[in-house]
């Protein structure tokens, strides 16, 4: 017998065991003989990382495949493993040191990296517990981690490879850099903070006798009517101290006011440098003034304006955001020593950043060349990890030809081999591919894949395997053995995980599983990480793995983009609005199934999942449902029949519920294969919660209470049958709870994970009619009481107008259940409808509850009244709310949403209270 209530958090650590025990979720488990192969790759999350509400979105969804294939006997793979997480692993260690009062480099690179590993052994990869916690059914023995010795080889090969073909080499360009880290970030580490800060409009003085006019005053039409003759230019930035390194002034070529003196030069104040004001697309007339300062070694926009106009990059800062003048050959070519330079040597070499920037605005107002001060709200990149504002930064690194590399990845989409789903991701992808930069590939970190380059003597690089592999070029090279020194950065995180798919299986030894499961089939990930992950996958794939044609074979044939986990207000989730929802704190409150069928429910696609942890609580409430099922069919008689044959039934309750079991099995499966998770599950929710539980069990206790043995064998053969499958269709949202159920029915061999999935082989429309008719019956009645606040336990004759032959027949069959169900006294065939009554219409006839038997019809009037009045209010005050554009405008969206919804949500409750007060109404 099942115990009375289930407890998750007993039941599902004990699951999980069994699972483990059984070895379930190996590649191939439970696969039937010569079976398709099924693989797909986990993204992989960081090894500090602990499970967050997006990790249970995304690999709630991949279980749901996964289980599904399994089931339905593939040979089935989910590769797990980490990602070294090469920033944040080395600060977690190095926050470790501090509180030893020890830096890394005191210990040197080979013991620091001793640490990590270290670390990573002792308390890392905590997430891969959480994950099981989950139910994540991952071939656990397979676990990689992007730092373990086979994918370093594979890293390995890949770069130097890659190298030898001219498609990685270094540059000098301008990367995101991390003043306090002291290393190159990806975009993805770069983190918009909104800013109060200001805009500084300077005066830059045109060269000695170079003067033009510019308008002051304009007629209605915006058409200049004054002008006068000025000898500066005004600039504004949102960043003084970077001016040090200006080394132009670029103008739109269309705007008139600057024709003139395009091709001429400024003097940059404070250092004396000649500058040229230059044409370029870049600047937008209609902003500012116009009139742009350049500075190519600080900024993206003006690395490439430079680049077209031939500007030089003048670097005016350290790595650690420091201002460097004194020394610096960049900045002092050219100059002329003067009173004004010698002052901003003093002042500015050596000082922070943000120090230099108050003494150059200061410096600029004493010169009368500061024209204005504005209050400037505006993003200012900030560094994820290190909390501070980043700076475009102009040094040496390691990049990617990502622009070669693209070229097969675009077409594959394109030509659709690789498919998005939802498809509009396409145009997002390529966007990017198509304006693809180059990949800074390199970190200047000691945590990761030191790069396999050793330097000579005068700088010659030898890009080798192996350091022996280097020495010999080097010694082929200079003719004699030489000291050589290696590159001391590491590789982008990102480099290793572009190499995922194929590197997990074990390239670039031809393993068996590489051979079996590569091309993997479905990759599902956010939308965020297309550009940093799915792309570059989609690069390295091609590139490297080629079929026996020499063919390049794609990474996956689909890429499922899913949305963002927001909270119930449609607020992103963080720490500093503390809205942030632990996916483990509702693990233990309410269990992993309650969790992840809550996020399949709510997993539409292109739609953001507003969660709100009630509804946890409430899919928490339909496992119950469906536990207390099983427990009243169990107390009812209900065991397997092995004789039991479902097309052999006989009454039409058993014949419906079958036929809606063959529907319902269509659904859950056509809704997994499109990657309609929402749709799978709410088909599964209907049909447990409303068809089985609510109906089929209820209609059946005439049955198992009464003296027809007969069909009480049946019907009770029929609902273990129905629960069976039911158990199946259910597994892949709610693994826990459906194993628990299955392992609890007498007689069964076997884990449910490997039960053959349901196929929709039933079908009797004629009896599937009829029983929906009385369904939408009595729930038509039952709604028509609940509107009229009709008491429970009142009972009225129902008055019946219109019916035909079919339906008198249906009345008569199911006299006993309509009375007992929708609280009916008699039924009456009539051929007008009685007055004051409320009427509902099913197929062709109407069906008539008089109200004056039912309730006190003056004082229901009065209370419809009442609360319709109260909602009307309530109705024009939002109404007003939303009409004010600058409530719309300036109010978080996520609050202006939540109005438009309550809006609604007021307009289908007036819309059912004014029916009801029409029926009232009449019956008075």
């Amino acid at each position: 017998m099942l115990e009375k209530n289930y407890n998750a958090a007993e039941s599902e650590p004990k699951i999980a065991q069994r699972w483990e025990a059984a070895g379930a979720f190996k590649a191939g488990a439970g696969a039937k003989d010569g079976a398709e192969t099924f693989c797909i790759v986990i993204p992989p999350p960081n090894v500090t990382g602990s499970l967050h509400m997006g990790h249970a979105l995304n690999n709630t969804l991949q279980d749901i495949l996964v289980r599904y294939e399994r089931m339905r006997g593939k040979d089935v793979l989910w590769q797990p493993g980490m990602d070294h997480a090469g920033i944040a692993t080395q600060m977690v260690v190095e926050r470790q040191l501090m509180e030893k009062q020890q830096h890394r480099r005191d210990l040197g690179r080979e013991k620091f990296v001793e640490e990590v590993w270290r670390w990573r052994d002792e308390s890392g990869g905590a997430i891969f517990n959480q994950l099981r916690r989950l139910g994540a059914s991952c071939d656990w023995s397979r676990e990689r981690f992007t730092m373990d010795e086979g994918l370093s080889k594979a890293v390995l090969e890949v770069f130097v490879s890659l190298y030898k073909e001219g498609l990685i080499y270094k540059d000098k360009r301008l990367v995101n850099w991390d003043p306090k880290l002291l290393t190159a970030i990806s975009d993805l580490e770069v983190e918009q903070v909104d800013t109060k800060g200001h805009l500084w409009h300077f005066r830059y003085p045109l060269e000695e006798g170079v003067t033009y006019e510019h308008p002051v005053a304009f007629d209605d039409d915006g058409k200049p009517t004054e002008w006068e003759t000025r000898n500066y230019l005004v600039v504004a930035t949102t960043r003084p101290e970077t001016m040090l390194g200006d080394t132009g002034v670029a103008v739109h070529p269309d705007d008139k006011r600057y024709t003139s003196i395009v091709g001429k030069h400024v003097i940059l104040p404070l250092v004396g440098r000649r500058i040229p004001i230059v044409a370029d697309e870049y600047p937008d007339p209609e902003e500012g003034t116009g009139a742009v300062k350049m500075t190519p070694a600080h900024d993206f926009n003006d690395f490439e304006v430079g680049k077209r106009a031939g500007l030089r990059a003048v670097n005016v800062m350290t790595r650690d955001g420091h201002i460097t003048l004194n020394g610096n050959d960049d900045f002092l070519e050219g100059l002329e020593e003067s009173e004004a330079l010698s002052r901003t040597l003093d002042e500015c070499d050596g000082g922070p950043r943000f120090e230099v920037r108050k003494k150059i605005v200061a410096r600029m107002e004493e010169l009368g060349l500061l024209d204005k001060v504005e209050d400037h709200r505006h993003k200012v990149p900030h560094g994820d990890r290190g909390g501070v504002p980043i700076e475009p930064y102009l040094t040496d690194q390691w990049y990617v030809n990502a622009k070669v590399l693209a070229e097969p990845a675009i077409a594959s989409v394109r030509e659709g081999r690789t498919d998005f789903v939802p498809k509009n991701w396409e145009k997002t992808y390529f966007e990017w591919m198509e304006n693809i930069q180059p990949w800074c590939i390199s970190r200047q970190l000691w945590w990761g894949h030191q790069i396999p380059a050793w330097y000579g003597p005068d700088g010659t690089v030898f890009v080798e395997r192996t350091e022996d592999e280097a020495r010999a070029a080097a010694n082929d090279h200079y003719d004699e053995p030489v000291e050589l020194t290696r590159d001391e950065d590491v590789l982008d995180t990102w480099f290793s995980s572009a190499l995922w798919p194929f590197s997990t299986l074990g390239w670039p030894e031809e393993t068996p599983e590489l051979a079996r499961y590569y091309q993997t089939d479905v990759l599902i990930t956010g939308f965020d990480i297309i550009f940093f992950w799915v792309a570059r996958m989609m690069m390295m794939g091609l590139h490297f793995m080629k079929d026996e044609d020499g063919t390049p074979i794609e990474p996956f044939h689909t890429v499922y983009v899913h949305a963002l986990v927001r909270d119930k207000h449609g607020a992103k989730m963080s720490k500093s609005k503390g809205n942030v929802i632990d996916p483990l704190e509702l693990i233990d409150e309410y269990g992993a199934d309650a969790l992840r069928f809550t996020l399949a429910i709510m997993a539409a696609q292109g739609r953001d999942v507003k969660l709100d942890p009630q509804r946890v609580a409430g899919y928490r409430n339909f496992g119950t449902k469906l536990w207390n099922a099983a427990r009243f069919a169990e107390m009812n008689g209900v065991a397997l029949q092995k004789d039991f044959d479902p097309l052999k039934v006989n009454l039409t309750i058993n014949r419906w519920i079958l036929t809606e079991l063959a529907r319902t099995v269509h659904a859950i499966t056509s809704g997994i294969e499109s990657y309609r998770f929402n749709e799978a599950s709410a088909a599964a929710y209907r049909f447990v919660w409303n068809q089985f539980c609510d109906w089929y069990l209820e209609l059946l206790k005439p049955v198992f209470s009464g003296e027809d043995e007969a069909a009480k064998k049946e019907s009770q053969g029929c609902a273990a049958y129905v629960l069976d499958e039911i158990y199946k269709l259910l597994h892949p949202f709610m693994p826990f709870m459906t194993e628990e159920l299955w392992d609890q029915t007498p007689g069964r061999k076997g884990l449910l994970c490997h039960a053959p999935w349901p196929t929709p082989g039933y079908q009797d429309d004629e009896a599937a009619d009829e029983i929906n008719w009385l369904v939408d019956l009595v729930s038509g009645l039952r709604s028509v009481r609940a509107e009229m606040n009709v008491p429970p336990s009142a009972v009225a004759p129902l008055v019946v107008v219109g019916a035909g032959e079919e339906t008198c027949v249906r009345l008569l069959r199911h006299d006993p259940a309509i009375k007992r169900l929708a609280r009916v006294e008699d039924i009456v065939l009539e051929q007008e409808a009685p007055k004051g009554c409320a009427q509902i219409v099913v197929g062709e006839a109407t069906y008539c509850l008089p109200l004056g038997t039912l309730i006190d019809v003056d004082a229901e009037k009065a209370r419809l009244q009442k609360a319709i009045g109260k909602l009307s209010a309530e109705q024009a005050k939002i109404a007003k709310k939303l009409e004010n554009e600058k409530f719309v405008a300036n109010a978080r969206p996520e609050v202006v949403q939540a109005e438009r919804d309550r809006l609604a949500e007021i307009e289908g409750q007036m819309e059912k209270l004014t029916v009801a007060l029409d029926r009232v109404e009449e019956a008075s």
